[in-house]
């Protein structure tokens, strides 16, 4: 998998709104700004748990948290991320 183009720093901005949609999925691009920042150590204020917000994300997919965080791990693209919640969804 590709990397992505940067991973984002959540100590000095915000992740994505969790209104911007990637596939149709709402809440998808914060998630992975999160997770990509979470694996950096660059999570600031925020938290990637599988909780909150998340939850319902997960919830609605069908998605184990574990996995979805060792993908993003793994450092794919929005649009390769977008492909594997859609194989697995």
């Amino acid at each position: 998998m590709s990397k992505p183009n940067s991973t984002p720093d959540l100590t000095q901005r915000p992740p994505r709104s969790p209104r911007v949609r990637l596939g149709g999925y709402v809440l998808l691009p914060r998630i992975l700004d999160k997770g990509r920042a979470a694996i950096a150590g660059k999570l600031g204020q925020f938290t990637f748990a599988g909780v909150g917000m998340d939850r319902h994300f997960l919830n609605f997919t069908g998605i184990e948290f574990e996995a979805l965080k060792a993908e993003i791990a793994k450092g794919g693209s929005d649009s390769e991320m977008l492909g594997w919640i859609n194989a697995n969804a």
